[in-house]
């Protein structure tokens, strides 16, 4: 119940401008976003840097009303591309389609998103497009498609493992040689189209871990990243592709800022690569809510360290 109504609350518009400009929200917030601006984000990341880590920044907003706004949104990660070059950071970019103006014009938003990735590309970059809930899904495999296509191959996408169509979403993707983050899912979806029960979730992201380490995958040149804090999920994947006898180079692990800081430092101990997924920005509302909705108990830590100060 905790989960749904923290999930609600994230897309309530009043509530969000409330705690966007207020000052204790914003502390509560600075578990999981790493600043306001950009050179909060790059302190972040350089420190992150250091502990062998790499990065994904994603400078947060979503759901532009305007095309205005979209063409800011791209702007800003034009500037974050130049910075990261500039700084020589460890960091490639995660973006949502709605905060580039999917809701206005898909061809806007492609737009707008083939041009941050021929940026990225000029500095031998990446960009990852996030996934958004369930009526963003074709449209996004689409303008990921779409992308692949016309030759961008630094660029990413996200399937979440909560929905029934994500193991026939993969294999349709699987012969552009796919790059994925392979997630459980962070939306509040209906029971048709995603499993309600976290245990099915947690199978069918099992399922389609091995799917993307199988031979099969590697042969199209599949490259998958799995996000997950869930420590059985990591062994899981950590048995099999040794059992593929895959080098540990031929995937990743990735994490969120703030989030399991322990078990991040181990994986890159035993040698696997880490990226951490770096948030920043002033509209962080809705993605500090959703982390939240997915582990309820961090609204007590949060709480508690509140208290503390």
């Amino acid at each position: 119940m905790l989960r749904g109504t923290l999930l609600y609350l994230s897309n309530n518009r009043q509530i969000r401008y409330t705690a966007e400009n207020f000052n204790l929200a914003q502390r509560a917030s600075s578990r999981f976003v790493a600043g306001t601006t950009m050179d909060d984000a790059v302190r972040a990341v350089r420190d992150l840097n250091k502990q062998g880590m790499l990065a994904s920044l994603d400078h947060l907003g979503e759901s532009v009303e305007t095309e205005q706004h979209a063409r800011r949104a791209a702007q800003d990660y034009l500037d974050l591309l130049d910075r990261v070059q500039q700084t020589g950071i460890q960091s490639n970019v995660s973006l949502k389609l709605t905060h580039f103006g999917i809701n206005i014009a898909d061809d806007l938003a492609y737009e707008l998103v083939a041009s941050v990735a021929e940026r990225a590309r000029k500095y031998g970059n990446f960009v990852r497009i996030d996934m958004e809930n369930h009526p963003y899904t074709d449209r996004t495999l689409a303008i990921y498609r779409r992308l692949r296509e016309a030759g961008y191959s630094n660029v990413g996408v996200v399937i979440q493992s909560y929905l029934y169509r994500s193991q026939n979403d993969i294999r349709s993707l699987m012969p552009l040689g796919l790059n994925v983050r392979l997630c459980k899912g962070a939306y509040l979806e209906p029971v048709d189209v995603a499993f309600p029960k976290k245990s099915d979730v947690d199978a069918n992201f099992v399922a389609l871990a091995k799917l993307l380490l199988s031979p099969e995958a590697r042969a199209q040149g599949v490259y998958p990243a799995f996000a997950t804090h869930d420590s059985r999920m990591i062994e899981i994947v950590q048995l099999y592709a040794a059992a593929q006898k895959l080098p540990k180079d031929s995937y990743e692990f990735q994490m969120l800022y703030g989030v399991r800081r322990d078990l991040q430092r181990e994986l890159v101990k035993a040698g696997h690569k880490v990226r951490v997924y770096v948030p920043y920005g002033r509209e962080w509302y809705p993605y500090f809510m959703r982390r939240l909705a997915e582990r309820p108990a961090n609204v007590v830590f949060i709480l508690k360290n509140l208290l503390k100060d």
